[in-house]
C-alpha cells in the first residue's frame, strides 16, 4: 500500500536549512504497530503522522515520533504541519491567515498561519500547557562533564534550571558561543547523570550572537530521544520563556526573543519566541517561525 508524506524545513524560509520534518498526511491506514519504525527509517528529529480530529471543530488529530520514541508535543512538527495543511487548502483561508487547531498528546494546540500571496509561509502555534518548572539539576561539574565543558564554560551569572510545555528539557547558560560550540554530548556521563532526571534533554544557550536582531544563541541535544542534537526544538523554546520569567525578573507585559539554533550543524534556524508575563508568572506562550515544503513521496508498505 502507497502511503503519501511529504518533508518540511521548518524555522527558515529557506530550503535545506532548519530542521527537516516528515509528515504523513493521511495516516489512517498505516498500521499503528509501524509508526515507530517509519520514524526510524526517515531518521529525523520528528515524523507526524495526521489523522481527523476527535473534536470535528478541530483541523486533525496528530502523533509525533523521533526515531527513538513518541511525543506528547513538538513545535516544529507543529509549526510545519499547520503550514502543510493550509498549503494543502485542508483549512480555510481568511485573508491573509488561516487557523490550524492540531490535538496533540498535551492537548489541542491552536496555530495562527500566515500567507505571503496564495503561499502559507509562517505560523505561530499558542501553548497548551504553559511552562512549569521542574527539580534542581545535577551540579556544575556533572552537567559539564555531560557536555563535554569545564565549569568554567558555563555562565558564572545564570544557573540551570528544568521547565517544561509538556516536554521537560534542563536550560544550561553558557559562557559564549566558542563554549557552545564547543559542547558535545558524553553519553556515558550523560546517562549516569541525566538518565534518570526529570529533563534528560539539554538546551544550552547564550547571549552571544551571530546576527543582528537576535537574542539567544543555542543547541538542544536529546541522545536519549534518538536525537544527538536537534537544528530547532520549539517545544524547548516555549519552555524556556519559563526560565526567562524565572530568572530574569521580567516586567508585567508582552516580551518578545528570537533564538539561534541549528548554525554548528549547518541548518541555521530562527525561532521567535513570545510570552506575556503577569507578577514574574507567565500566563501565555506563542512560539513563531517560518517553514518551507521541499519534497513529497510516496511510502510503500506491505
Amino acid at each position: 500500500m502507497k502511503h503519501r508524506f511529504y518533508t518540511l524545513d521548518v524555522f527558515t524560509d529557506t530550503p535545506l536549512a532548519g530542521n527537516q520534518l516528515a509528515v504523513f498526511t493521511d495516516a489512517g491506514q498505516i498500521p499503528a504497530d509501524r509508526l515507530q519504525a517509519i520514524a526510524r527509517e526517515f531518521n529525523l528529529s520528528e515524523t507526524v503522522f495526521v489523522y481527523p480530529p476527535v473534536d470535528p471543530g478541530n483541523t486533525a488529530r496528530v502523533r509525533i515520533f523521533t526515531p527513538a520514541t513518541e511525543l506528547p508535543f513538538a513545535g516544529h512538527p507543529t509549526i510545519g504541519t499547520a503550514i502543510l495543511l493550509a498549503a494543502l487548502g485542508r483549512v480555510p483561508r481568511r485573508g491573509g491567515k488561516a487557523r490550524v487547531v492540531l490535538e496533540e498528546g498535551v492537548g489541542a494546540v491552536p496555530v495562527e498561519v500566515r500567507f505571503s500571496g496564495a503561499v502559507p509561509t509562517w505560523a505561530q502555534l499558542t501553548v497548551a500547557r504553559l511552562p512549569e518548572g521542574g527539580p534542581l539539576p545535577p551540579d556544575d561539574l556533572e552537567l559539564a562533564e555531560a557536555i563535554s565543558l569545564e565549569p568554567a564554560d558555563l555562565d558564572p551569572d545564570l544557573r540551570p534550571a528544568a521547565f517544561s510545555c509538556g516536554v521537560p528539557y534542563l536550560f544550561v547558560p553558557v559562557r559564549n558561543r566558542d563554549a557552545l560550540a564547543a559542547a558535545a554530548p558524553d553519553l556515558d556521563t550523560w546517562r549516569e547523570s541525566l538518565g534518570d532526571y526529570w529533563a534528560p534533554d539539554l538546551f544550552l544557550f547564550t547571549r552571544d550572537v551571530e546576527r543582528p536582531g537576535s537574542d539567544f544563541r543555542a543547541r538542544m541535544f536529546a541522545p536519549l530521544l534518538g536525537v544527538p542534537e536537534d537544528p530547532a526544538t520549539g517545544s524547548a523554546v516555549a519552555a524556556f520563556a519559563g526560565y526567562l520569567a524565572a530568572r530574569e525578573r521580567l516586567s508585567d507585559g508582552r516580551h518578545n526573543w528570537r533564538i539561534e539554533q541549528g548554525f554548528e550543524m549547518g541548518r541555521p534556524s530562527l525561532l521567535e519566541l513570545e510570552s506575556d508575563v503577569r507578577d514574574r508568572v507567565v500566563y501565555t506562550v506563542r512560539v513563531g517561525g517560518n517553514a518551507v515544503i521541499v519534497s513529497e513521496g510516496t511510502m510503500l508498505l506491505s
